[in-house]
């Protein structure tokens, strides 16, 4: 029998390889992503691991965002600014981990599945892997996610995307604003060209590719509050007579 979620990691080789799971469209909930936390920090530790390579499995969508059965059931501020810290914890692992983090978007992402693919050191995609931030048309707003959208593709970008929550972007659309940086005709092609990155990254150098992980995270160190502060403001959003009604409205649809 499948397991309706997990995040597994698989080491081979100096790779690490870190897959997660949901049945409701890879969505993450709160004990996913502390999980998927602890496995990019674990990585980070192991001086046998030179590079991660995060995906998620299935064919369809990467990542739905937060699990939408989570948020319905949020009834409390502090609980509510817990839920969102967990996307706040895997953009800082991501950012805090000493190895270049891989990651292969292979569909649809949405909400904090864009924020992690923008936490990525680099991404790889396929022609499917559409991005949304819906998080304004259910009350709520990308705000712990922003940082890492908006250092990646830039703050108009960022703009054009929230102000938009309903409407799809095209994968090239993603690559042209630079948060992909390959773009694959088929999953085939994806996995083929992913793993074989993955493998000539994993050769060089750890120390060399340890301070260029440095290098590329640059001025973040201000990151872990402000993430916490940007879950605080989630937290009360989505416990609001606003955002339930909205939530429930996108139930009922």
């Amino acid at each position: 029998m499948t397991e309706s979620t997990y995040v597994n990691t698989h080491i081979e080789n100096g790779i690490a390889t870190i897959e997660f799971y949901s049945v409701a469209s890879n969505s993450l909930n709160s004990v996913q992503l502390q999980k998927l936390t602890n496995a990019i920090l674990s990585c980070g530790e192991n001086s046998k691991i030179h590079v991660i390579h995060l995906k998620s499995a299935g064919e369809k969508a990467f990542c739905a965002g937060a699990s939408f059965d989570e948020l319905l059931a949020i009834e409390d501020v502090d609980v509510g600014t817990h839920f969102f810290m967990g996307f706040a914890n895997v953009i800082n692992a991501i950012r805090d981990c000493s190895k270049i983090v891989i990651t292969s978007v292979q569909g649809k992402t949405v909400g904090g599945g864009v924020g992690i693919a923008a936490a990525s050191d680099y991404v790889f995609a396929t022609e499917r892997a559409s991005i949304k931030l819906s998080e304004l048309s259910i009350g709520i707003g990308p705000f712990v996610i922003e940082p890492a959208v908006s250092r990646k593709i830039g703050l108009a970008s960022f703009t054009e995307l929230t102000l938009n929550p309903t409407a799809w972007k095209t994968a090239d659309w993603a690559f042209q604003t630079g948060l992909y940086f390959k773009i694959c005709s088929s999953l085939k092609e994806l996995d083929t060209m992913a793993i074989e990155f993955v493998k000539n990254l994993s050769l060089y150098n750890p120390k060399a590719l340890k301070e260029l992980k440095e290098v590329l995270w640059s001025e973040t160190e201000h990151w872990p509050e402000l993430l916490r502060e940007r879950a605080a403001v989630s937290g009360k959003l989505v416990v609001s007579k606003e955002t339930k009604e909205a939530l429930s409205l996108f139930k009922n649809k």
